[in-house]
């Protein structure tokens, strides 16, 4: 049996159902029909830049309407599909693009301010924006006029195990790494969701999971191969975000955790419990926390899952399956998961080790390694095991249970966050000396950042200055709440700083907490270079 293509599928569903409502950002629903044809169109144009198969395309630009037509348009031409966290600027953008050896990149306004700096640095050809921009001195092209270019004349044939896309997860012990995922894993991904009956036919999506996360890519595709609809929002906003689900007709509602907790922080509405949506998807998320979401809601929730970038989701739990609520869920039916000591040897059920997957059969789709990264790869793939870096432990009934993470990383606002990569940016400021990133724990769940950091002899800092450098350096999610100022750091016999000691210590007292003292990134300016106090990021 042949393995259905990304291209493929939209062009089956097209044909059998060309004016089926499909996919809405910010405008009206579009068509099947209006998508199959609008991403032939830029194919066209694609392929007249000279855009060949397995040539690299990064994306920075928020969720709309062209970056859902330019993924399919990827598919046909047999680019490679590059998003880009639209956060990144300087060094952390700049290594992305460099590493994955971006030809052609799109930007909407804000991607392109980010981008100037670091286009000399990179491999860069073309930069292609989505919005109308007049910028002397910089070559652009403009999405309109890939639009407007003829139909692709022969979608390329691109076989289920040649790559589509790479996904760069956050780095833990180094720099960000690109995550290989062939068209066949891409298709793969809603089965998962399919078989939990977390989707069935006929049902509508309403979710601002964003498509340079690999939840946001599987989201689309649920909605393409399962004969559903998407309404893909750019942007959360926990005051309005049940009432506009409600508004689109939304049947299911796909968000992360700390979603949850903000929307359950708004103040109640007698119109709450007319929201009454077959399924909301939260992870993770307390148990109390959940059955308050039901009550308030009228909505069942699951919050029962679990997966990576490289294997997503491989743990879950079903609408109408055997359920723990406190656990992560169990297997997924195509995949093996096993929780194994440092010496990859299965330990005990209930006994906590590293949590490692792996297909069952020839014919499921992996992901197949990391971009120009053989040794991580390598590392990744040890004894027939794909090695997660995460702990947990597994019961009797096979249900999984998250403990922690093994490596160097926080969890902050739905992202991951790489300590070693804040390090690297903050010890650019020529007051600091060396730096310390740490998690502390946050009241809406998951992490906030703490930066412990050692000035440079004779320098002094102000937290206003050091805020404003932070901002301009940092994606927004990843500039720390808590700045520790310290003399010294506990080192080991090496002069490796023992992080574990400045988590066992708690945070100082004295610590800045930007939060507190009014310093904040609003959401109108999390792409920009701009600072401001006392307003809210809600």
């Amino acid at each position: 049996m042949n393995t259905p293509t990304i291209a493929g599928v939209l062009s089956t569903r097209a044909a059998a159902c060309p004016d089926e409502p499909f996919v809405k950002c910010e405008g009206e629903w579009r068509s099947l029909a209006d998508i199959d044809a609008a991403s032939g169109r830029v194919a066209g144009g694609l392929a007249a830049l000279g855009v060949s198969k397995g040539d690299r395309i990064g994306f920075l630009l928020s969720t709309r309407e062209e970056l859902v037509v330019l993924f399919f348009a990827c598919a046909k031409v047999g680019a490679v599909f590059v998003p880009l966290n639209i956060y990144l600027k300087g060094r952390f953008l700049e290594h992305q693009l460099s590493d994955a050896g971006v030809s052609v990149l799109v930007v909407d306004e804000e991607g392109l301010l980010a981008a100037k700096p670091v286009l000399e640095q990179t491999s860069v050809k073309h930069v292609v924006t989505v919005d109308d921009i007049d910028e002397a001195g910089v070559g652009v092209l403009t999405y309109r006029q890939l639009d407007c270019s003829a139909q692709l004349t022969s979608v390329v044939t691109r076989s289920p195990r040649e790559l589509a896309a790479i996904v760069y997860t956050s780095g833990t012990t180094g720099a960000p790494k690109g995550c290989m995922l062939s068209d066949g894993y891409l298709i793969q991904l809603p089965r998962a969701q399919r078989e939990a009956e977390w989707l069935v036919p006929g049902d509508r999506i309403f979710t601002t999971w964003p498509m340079f996360h690999v939840s946001g890519v599987n989201a689309l595709l649920c909605a393409l191969t399962e004969r559903a609809s998407i309404c893909l929002k750019p942007r959360f906003s926990a005051s309005t975000f049940m009432a506009e689900a409600k508004a689109d007709g939304a049947t299911v509602v796909y968000g992360v955790g700390p979603m949850a907790s903000a929307i359950l922080a708004q103040p109640p509405s007698p119109s709450d419990a007319d929201c009454a949506m077959r399924m909301a998807l939260f992870v993770p998320l307390t148990v109390d926390l959940q059955e308050k979401f039901e009550r308030r809601f009228n909505t069942p929730v699951i919050a029962e899952a679990y997966g990576q970038t490289e294997v997503s989701p491989f743990t879950l739990s079903s609408v109408s399956g055997p359920r723990k609520r406190n656990s992560v869920g169990q297997c997924v039916s195509y995949l093996e998961v096993a929780i194994v000591d440092e010496n990859d040897m299965a330990v005990p059920n209930g006994a906590v080790g590293e949590i490692v997957v792996r297909p069952t059969r020839p014919d499921v789709y992996f992901f197949q390694g990391y971009w120009n990264n053989l040794q991580a790869t390598a590392n990744a793939f040890r004894n027939l095991w794909h090695h997660t870096g995460d702990c947990g432990s597994i019961d009797e009934a096979g249900f999984v249970y998250f403990v922690g993470r093994k490596s160097d990383s926080v969890r902050r606002r739905g992202e991951n966050v790489s300590a070693f990569e804040v390090e690297n940016a903050i010890v650019d400021h020529p007051a600091v000396e060396r730096v310390a990133v740490t998690a502390v724990p946050s009241p809406l769940g998951e992490d906030d950042i703490r930066a412990t950091i050692l000035l440079a002899p004779g320098a002094t800092i102000e937290p206003e200055e050091f805020f404003a450098f932070l901002h301009n350096n940092l994606p927004y999610f990843a500039v720390p709440r808590y700045v520790d100022v310290r003399s010294d750091f506990p080192v080991n016999a090496l002069g490796k700083v023992m992080k574990h000691e400045l988590r066992s210590e708690g945070l100082p007292a004295d610590a800045w907490d930007f939060e507190s003292l009014g310093l904040t990134v609003p959401r109108d300016q999390r792409r920009s270079a701009a600072v401001a106090r006392n307003r809210s990021t809600t």
